[in-house]
């Protein structure tokens, strides 16, 4: 089965705006702080994967609009209260994360579905799916009852559990592959660059 490298907090959308981060850190903080009163700046610096200076900074002014109390714990250690505010601003950013997640998926499904037309089109038969993550399970199901074969797929971490049956393959054994096209299943655009670094031929190469 496909291993989850996404993180479960990200704001799904094609083009992250600074309001989206904004609220995905916010959304982050306060979930965080929901399930451990006493967590440390430190944790949810690790946790959320930025500075410990942006943390302090969030936990401020979350304190100033009244979405969290500041107190004093066991052995004096610093407690963090979600207040009624502060839980009712928690609800409102998870309908938006969950509103902005359908979204995000239903894009995805239309380019996916947009860029397996182009394959039919020019006769692809054979496909690797280059990625494992969210992106890559929706570009396998969007091929059910389509006349491409998945051969595998390519991904950095190559495991032994393989990918919904199929074979999970490393960067460098693509050149040893026979296949017809290479489909990106991510919006990262970075991931093209470092396939055409592998030196692989990008006439074969779809992205969405």
């Amino acid at each position: 089965m496909t291993k989850y490298k996404e993180n479960r907090y990200r704001v799904h959308s094609m083009n992250n705006s600074g309001t989206d981060k904004h609220n995905d850190i916010t959304l982050k903080i306060l979930d965080e702080i929901n399930r451990e009163s006493l967590i440390t700046q430190r944790t949810l610096s690790g946790s959320l994967n930025i500075a410990l200076g942006l943390v302090n900074t969030y936990i401020k002014r979350l304190a100033k609009k009244g979405y969290i109390k500041i107190t004093k714990g066991p052995m004096n250690r610093v407690r963090y209260v979600l207040t009624r505010k502060g839980f009712t601003h928690r609800v409102s950013l998870t309908y938006n994360f969950m509103h902005s997640s359908i979204n995000y998926f239903k894009e995805a499904r239309q380019k996916i579905d947009i860029v397996y037309g182009q394959m039919i089109n020019a006769s692809v038969k054979t496909v690797l799916i280059w990625g494992d993550g969210e992106i890559a399970e929706l570009c396998y199901i969007s091929l059910r009852g389509l006349p491409i074969k998945l051969m595998g797929v390519v991904d950095d971490n190559k495991n032994d559990n393989g990918f919904f049956g199929h074979q999970i393959y490393s960067f460098e054994d693509v050149e040893n592959l026979d296949y017809d096209a290479i489909l990106i299943a991510s919006f990262n655009k970075t991931e093209v660059q470092k396939i055409e670094d592998l030196g692989i031929d990008m006439k074969k190469v779809y992205s969405l």
